[in-house]
């Protein structure tokens, strides 16, 4: 099957879009309602309802953490088309377990499948890089950046609204979203990885430990995926925390917590996906890199330290033009290695974000539950967004070092 002409690059990505959409709108969407839903469903009170909440988390995390190997070395070898479809179905399938789930244990059947079907993002952003090249290829990621932060954040807004009319109505309309794009995508997608970049499945390439194994074999390349998987645990503060400062620390409603995070979700699709296009070919992935890790850093500190709620609409601008960080550091390192390697290694980068995913929300809010109990030695709600303005520090510093290995260093290819 031959490569899609660049006529159809713009429907293909308007499509992978859709698909890490949905993706993510399948975590936030939940995060709203899902107290709620555990009282209801397990006749539980809010604390034991905290605690399920965390373990259908890593639940889903964990999942993605065993699987995006594994989804990322089929699509090497049988395409990325079926298997972005696959995950399709899966989503769908899952939010209609989530609506009409009798029990609790329910639930961790729809978080496990939904787990699986969510490694989509390492077929999509293979995808990406296959029918990307030069800047385009960053600013194609800026892409996945827009689409995660408006899936997340409309997760939440889409999870809020519905939900106050009737606890099951977001997850029949991510069902019926994550549907309908598995059709459409069934008749309009085509196939991105020709036949001869394709290779054999192998099962020592498939597992999380090996592909992990496999981006710090390189010294360079290691500190950048290191400085990548920082930034990761550090957006957690906002993606798993925010809620619960804006309740602790200014007394907000659902309605304008869902307020905020759609305001949010427009300014990263702004900047990753308007603005990055500017900004890359101008200054290059690696200025890009830096200057948007000090933005995320200086965001999140003027967040850690807000006196007033309207503060938070300012502070957030600083915040999201750190999405300018991301795709460049996505393209960067995808663009050192091989073209029959990528699915391999989205799915290694989408294990350290489902990594991510496990220990960014257990640590974050720990420390925020520490220093808002009646106990703490000091009360601090910001304190999580301190900690992860430092990470931010210190992942443009690592990524500042790692550069000028990188710029000698060749394609990667395997062993």
């Amino acid at each position: 099957m031959e490569q899609p002409s660049a006529s159809k690059h713009k429907a293909a990505l308007g499509f992978i879009f859709v698909t890490i959409f949905v993706d993510v709108l399948g975590l936030g969407i939940i995060l709203p309602v899902l107290p709620k839903l555990l009282e209801t469903l397990g006749h539980i009170n809010v604390s034991v309802a905290a605690q399920y909440s965390g373990y259908l988390t890593f639940t889903y995390a964990a999942m993605q953490f065993l699987f995006s190997p594994a989804l990322g070395n089929l699509s090497d070898k049988y395409g990325r088309r079926p298997i972005l479809l696959f995950s399709l179905v899966g989503f769908g399938i899952d939010y209609l377990f989530m609506a009409f789930a009798p029990d609790l244990w329910w639930l961790f059947a729809g978080r496990t499948i939904a787990g699986i079907a969510g490694a989509s993002t390492t077929t999509a952003t293979a995808y990406i890089s296959d029918i990307s090249t030069g800047h385009n290829r960053s600013a194609n990621f800026g892409l996945v950046g827009a689409a995660s932060g408006l899936g997340f954040i409309l997760g939440i807004g889409l999870g809020g609204y519905l939900g106050m009319v009737n606890i099951k109505f977001p997850f029949m309309a991510a069902a019926a979203l994550a549907l309908i794009n598995a059709i459409y995508g069934f008749f309009v997608l085509p196939e991105s990885l020709p036949p001869e970049n394709r290779r054999n499945f192998d099962w020592k390439k498939a597992n999380p430990i090996s592909s992990l194994k496999k981006l710090w074999h390189y010294p360079a390349f290691a500190t950048l995926v290191g400085a990548y998987t920082l930034v990761y645990i550090a957006q957690k503060a906002v993606e798993f925390v925010l809620s619960f400062f804006l309740t602790e620390k200014f007394h907000w409603s659902l309605a304008s917590i869902s307020s905020l995070g759609i305001y949010i979700g427009v300014l990263l699709v702004s900047i990753q996906g308007g603005l990055i296009r500017y900004l890359l070919p101008k200054f290059g992935e690696q200025k890009n890199i830096v200057v948007g890790l000090l933005f995320y850093a200086l965001g999140l500190g003027l967040i850690a330290f807000a006196s007033q709620g309207w503060q938070m609409y300012v502070y957030m601008i600083f915040y999201c033009l750190g999405g300018i960080s991301s795709p460049a550091l996505q393209g960067l390192i995808t663009s050192k290695v091989a073209a029959n390697e990528q699915g391999e290694l989205q799915g290694a980068l989408n294990s350290l974000v489902s990594v991510s995913t496990i220990v960014g929300p257990l640590l974050l809010s720990s420390i925020f539950s520490y220093f808002t109990a009646k106990k703490a030695p000091v009360y601090f709600p910001g304190a999580p967004y301190l900690l992860s303005a430092v990470m931010m520090l210190i992942s443009a510093f690592m990524a500042y070092r790692s550069f000028k290995e990188i710029n000698r260093q060749k394609v990667i290819t395997a062993d």
